[in-house]
C-alpha cells in the first residue's frame, strides 16, 4: 500500500514539474524549494480529488432519482397494460355477442345486401360504357363507391343508397327509348376538343355534325370515330339530325358499337384495289384501255351503221360510208363483165372490213388475258401466304392476310374486267358483222342486177 502511495506521489511530482517547466522556465532550485513544491502539489491534488468525489456523489444521487422514476413509470404502464388487456377481453366478448345478435337479426338481409353489392358493381360497369352517362355524368362513380363501401366494411346500405341503385336502373331503361339532343365536349379526329350539339339515340349510338361518335373508355366524354362507315350510313345520320317529328331512317347499332366497329374496319373500294398489288393495277389498266377502245368502237359503229342505213335509201353513192364506197365500184366499172364486177366488189368489201372491225380483237384479248392475270395474282398471293406460314406458323392470321387478300382480290379484278370486256366484244362484233353483212348483201344485189342487164 505504501509502495502505491509513493509511486503516485512521484508521478504527481513529475507531472507538476513538467507543467511548471512548460509554463515558464525557472532558475535551478534547491531541495527546500523542491519539498515545498511537492507539498503544494499534493494539496492541490487532494482538493481536486475531493471535488471529484463530491461530483460523483451528486451524480449518483441523480442516477438513483432517475432509476426510481423509471421504476415508477414501469409499474404504472404495467398496471395500465393489465387494465387494457382486461378491457380488450371484455370488448371481445361483447363484440362476439353483438355479432351473433346482428347475424340473428339480419337473417336473409345479409343475402339481400350481397345481391345489392353485386348489382351495384354490375350496374356501375354498365353505366361506364353507356351513352346516357354522357348526358348524365357521375352516375357510375356513385354506384361504384357504394359497392366498394359494402365490400370493404360491414356497414349496411341506407334506404337512400338502395333507392339510388333502383333509380339508376330505371333511368337507364327510360333513356334507352329516347332520342335526345344536348351540348357536350367532343374530341375531334385531329385531337381538338370542341363543344357540339350531340344527338343520342337511346343507349345505342351518338352522332354530331353528320359523324358517328364513340364513348371514351373510363370517362363520360365522347370522340369522333377516326374512321367513319360508308356514305350510305352517314346519310342516315344527316337525316336524323335534320328530322322533325316525322320518322326517318337511321342506321342504328343495337350492340352499342360492336357492329359499327366492324363496319369501320372493313376496307373501302380503294383499299380493296390496293390489296391486289401490282397485278391488280395492271388488270385495271387493261380494263380501262379496253373500255376506252370499246367506247370508241361503239360510237364509230353506231355512226357508221346510221350512214349505211341512209345510203340504202339513196341511189347515189356517197364516199362517207362503207356502203357508198362499195356502190361506187359499179359506177367506176360500168362495162366490165359480171365476174369481174364481183371480184371488184369483193375487193372493196375486204378493204372496208378492217376499218369496221378495227381493235375488236384487242378487246377480245383483254377479256381472255384479264382472268389469267387474276390467276397469276392468286398464285402469287398464295405463295406469299405459304412463305408467311413457313416463317411464322399459323398462330397469327394477320401475317397471312396480305397474301390471301392479294389472292382473292386479283381474281375478282380479273373477272370484273373480263366479264364486261366479253359482253362488249360480243355486242361490237355483232354490230360490225351486221354492217359487213349489209355490204355483202348490197354487193350481191349489184351483181344480180348487172347479170340481168347483160342477159
Amino acid at each position: 500500500m505504501l509502495k502505491q502511495i509513493l509511486t503516485s506521489t512521484l508521478a504527481a511530482t513529475a507531472l507538476l514539474i513538467s507543467q511548471q517547466a512548460l509554463s515558464a522556465p525557472q532558475d535551478p532550485i534547491n531541495l527546500d524549494q523542491l519539498l515545498k513544491q511537492l507539498q503544494q502539489g499534493q494539496f492541490e491534488q487532494t482538493e481536486e480529488n475531493k471535488q471529484r468525489e463530491a461530483r460523483f456523489r451528486a451524480e449518483a444521487n441523480e442516477q438513483e432519482r432517475i432509476l426510481r422514476e423509471a421504476i415508477a413509470e414501469r409499474d404504472r404502464l404495467e398496471k395500465l397494460s393489465e387494465t387494457l388487456e382486461t378491457n380488450f377481453e371484455k370488448n371481445e366478448i361483447e363484440l362476439a355477442g353483438l355479432t351473433d345478435t346482428l347475424t340473428q337479426r339480419m337473417g336473409s338481409l345479409r343475402e339481400l345486401f350481397g345481391v345489392l353489392q353485386q348489382v351495384a358493381g354490375d350496374t356501375s360497369s354498365k353505366l361506364q360504357t353507356s351513352f346516357v352517362s354522357v348526358e348524365f355524368p357521375g352516375r357510375s362513380e356513385q354506384l361504384s363507391d357504394l359497392a366498394q363501401k359494402m365490400g370493404s366494411s360491414s356497414k349496411l346500405a341506407s334506404i337512400e343508397e338502395i333507392e339510388s341503385v333502383w333509380l339508376a336502373l330505371l333511368q337507364e331503361m327510360a333513356e334507352s327509348g329516347k332520342v335526345s339532343q344536348f351540348d357536350t365536349e367532343v374530341t375531334l379526329a385531329n385531337g381538338e376538343k370542341v363543344t357540339k350539339q350531340v344527338t343520342r339515340v337511346g343507349t345505342f349510338n351518338m352522332v354530331a355534325d353528320g359523324q358517328y361518335l364513340e364513348l371514351v373508355p373510363g370517362t363520360d366524354t365522347v370522340a369522333e370515330l377516326i374512321r367513319q362507315p360508308s356514305g350510305r350510313y352517314l346519310d342516315t345520320v344527316t337525316a336524323l339530325e335534320q328530322a322533325d317529328e316525322n320518322p326517318v331512317k337511321f342506321a342504328m347499332d343495337p350492340t352499342g358499337g360492336s357492329i359499327l366497329g366492324l363496319l369501320v374496319q372493313a376496307p373501302d373500294l380503294g383499299e380493296r384495289i390496293d390489296q391486289g398489288g401490282t397485278v391488280g393495277y395492271i388488270i385495271l389498266a387493261l380494263g380501262v384501255i379496253g373500255l376506252l377502245i370499246a367506247v370508241e368502237r361503239f360510237i364509230t359503229l353506231t355512226l357508221m351503221g346510221g350512214k349505211v342505213k341512209r345510203q340504202m335509201k339513196q341511189t347515189e353513192a356517197r364516199e362517207d360510208n362503207p356502203l357508198g364506197r362499195v356502190m361506187a365500184v359499179q359506177r367506176k366499172y360500168p362495162d366490165v363483165d359480171t365476174e369481174t364486177l364481183e371480184l371488184k366488189l369483193s375487193e372493196a368489201i375486204l378493204r372496208e372490213v378492217p376499218k369496221i372491225q378495227r381493235n375488236l380483237t384487242f378487246i377480245k384479248i383483254i377479256s381472255v388475258v384479264a382472268p389469267l392475270m387474276g390467276l397469276l395474282g392468286t398464285v402469287t398471293g398464295m405463295i406469299n401466304t405459304f412463305q408467311a406460314i413457313t416463317l411464322f406458323g399459323t398462330g397469327d392470321p394477320k401475317l397471312m392476310a396480305g397474301g390471301i387478300s392479294q389472292a382473292l382480290v386479283t381474281t375478282v379484278l380479273g373477272l370484273v374486267v373480263a366479264i364486261p370486256m366479253t359482253l362488249l366484244f360480243a355486242t361490237l362484233n355483232t354490230r360490225s358483222r351486221n354492217i359487213v353483212h349489209v355490204l355483202q348483201e348490197q354487193a350481191s344485189g349489184i351483181i344480180a342486177e348487172r347479170s340481168e342487164r347483160s342477159h
